[in-house]
């Protein structure tokens, strides 16, 4: 079995920006950066400690896997970039590279409506069940990776990890990989 949490990206710089950069170089905003790094806490409040974060290899989905491992002690030098979690692979690309792993929490940060797809892909549904805001996270329950079974066990809002990343005290460590 395999805790799997699907992170969207924070806020990047909006597409219709003068100056934006090509979409696989869009960053995250300063506001951006700042709720991300409040989401994280949050996560870090639950206590998640994945054994592997994988992200896309776009900027802003790069930048909120380092924010997150930062966050929550992860290694930012374990973080592992992936063609498959680009916004424009297909699921099974994503489930070939997590049948590699031997881990049992897995973090993935990439782009929606992709993220939508492979939660749609557990759940074999085409229907859309959520499209998660950005530094929002779901959580999947994989009881097998291939073919993909599994359950929709959390979706944890930006503003709901916002809330309670307030309650982690600052000296609070989850160090894993020290």
């Amino acid at each position: 079995m395999m805790h799997l949490y699907l992170v969207r990206h924070g806020i990047a710089v909006d597409r219709d920006d003068p100056d934006c950069p090509p979409d696989t170089e869009r960053p995250l905003t300063p506001k951006g950066m700042k709720r991300t790094h409040e989401a994280a806490l949050g996560l870090r409040t639950l206590k998640i400690r994945p054994d592997a974060i994988l992200t896309s290899p776009w900027l802003r989905a790069v930048q909120t896997a380092e924010i997150f491992s930062e966050v929550i002690g992860f290694s930012s030098k374990k973080i592992v970039q992936l063609d498959a979690l680009k916004g424009t692979s297909t699921p099974a690309e994503l489930f070939r590279e997590l049948a590699k792993l031997r881990a049992k929490e897995v973090l993935c940060v990439g782009h929606e409506p992709h993220l939508h797809l492979i939660i749609g892909q557990v759940l074999h549904t085409s229907a859309k069940i959520t499209e998660l805001k950005k530094a929002g996270i779901a959580c999947l329950e994989l009881d097998q990776i291939s073919p993909p079974q599994g359950l929709l066990i959390a979706l944890y809002p930006p503003s709901a990890l916002r809330d309670l990343g307030k309650e982690t005290p600052p000296e609070t460590n989850f160090k894993k990989d020290a």
